[in-house]
């Protein structure tokens, strides 16, 4: 399913290097590694009421990701703070948004590999946009040829823009008629889908696979957390795909779509749970959970004063 495009983001104002422009205008320069190479690191916020999700954990996994990678003069929390607050205010945004934000090396002296071509300085990006989760309220799921990466190849803790592996997953999806690839790890193990990881169900237990291959995403975290909060059991372990397809739910999670039952995997119906449904229960937690939680914007006033 391809998600409508929002007539409110015909006009959106996007920061990229200390600027805010009309996405018209949002250009990163051509000798820039995230252009040169996909040398760059991200994240995704949503905002509720007022509110930013998770902002000082993604913020922490942004700040860990450009230091794997040896990034150098990484601006500090406060000052990215200070971007997506100015973005969010410059577009009137408060509630039904994502921001994908962006921090790649940087721009080169010229064209070329070597990192200490990169004598300008990161580049920061927020892209705030009204949007919904890019899910249907159920999708399909297709088992992908892409392996997922592991850490003899790329850290997937690594939250970097060198998508490809799992945008040629999500391709093959696309030609199945399905919402996203199932990708496997080395040992034919469920890594995760392309965009976002995934859970099953099976007699009142939550189980997701271990986050050696896969991104250990914050949603995925936060369902964790709340699962050991409210008393149902979770592990983390090995799983088959004949695991999945026999399970009584299954669902993604992830910052973009949040909690997204499945349907279906490779033409395989899923059952259902006989009983009281986990999958209503933590949809319900997580709901909650949004409406309580979060850092709150300041106002323009309060973000100004704070410079």
């Amino acid at each position: 399913m391809l998600q409508q495009f929002d007539p409110r983001n015909q006009n959106i104002i996007v920061y990229v290097a200390g600027e805010l422009v009309h996405r018209d205008q949002a250009k990163v320069s051509v000798f820039d590694s995230v252009v040169q190479g996909g040398d760059a690191v991200w994240e995704g916020l949503r905002v509720y009421d007022g509110r930013i999700l998770s902002l000082d954990t993604h913020l922490e996994r942004l700040q860990n990701s450009a230091h794997t990678l040896a990034f150098k003069d990484v601006p500090d929390n406060d000052f990215i703070r200070k971007a997506i607050f100015d973005t969010l205010h410059a577009n009137e945004m408060y509630d039904g948004v994502h921001i994908r934000l962006t921090l790649t090396r940087g721009r080169k002296t010229t064209s070329g590999m070597d990192p200490r071509l990169n004598i300008y300085g990161p580049t920061l990006i927020v892209l705030a946009e009204w949007k919904p989760p890019v899910y249907p309220p159920s999708i399909t799921l297709v088992t992908s040829s892409m392996r997922r990466n592991n850490p003899m190849f790329l850290d997937s803790k690594i939250h970097h823009n060198n998508l490809l592996n799992n945008i040629l997953a999500k391709i093959e999806a696309n030609h199945a008629g399905a919402d996203a690839g199932i990708m496997l790890d080395k040992d034919g193990f469920v890594a995760e889908a392309n965009g976002v990881n995934l859970f099953f169900t099976k007699n009142g237990e939550v189980h997701t696979p271990f986050a050696k291959a896969c991104l250990p995403g914050i949603t995925r975290k936060t369902i964790i957390d709340l699962c050991r909060n409210h008393h149902i059991p979770v592990f983390e372990g090995d799983y088959s795909i004949s695991e999945f397809y026999t399970a009584d739910e299954v669902f993604t999670t992830g910052t973009m779509g949040e909690i997204t039952k499945v349907h279906a995997i490779d033409g395989r119906t899923i059952r259902g749970s006989k009983s009281e449904s986990t999958l209503a229960k933590l949809v319900g937690l997580f709901s909650n959970y949004t409406l309580q939680k979060g850092t709150p914007i300041p106002t323009k006033k309060q973000n100004d004063a704070s410079r």
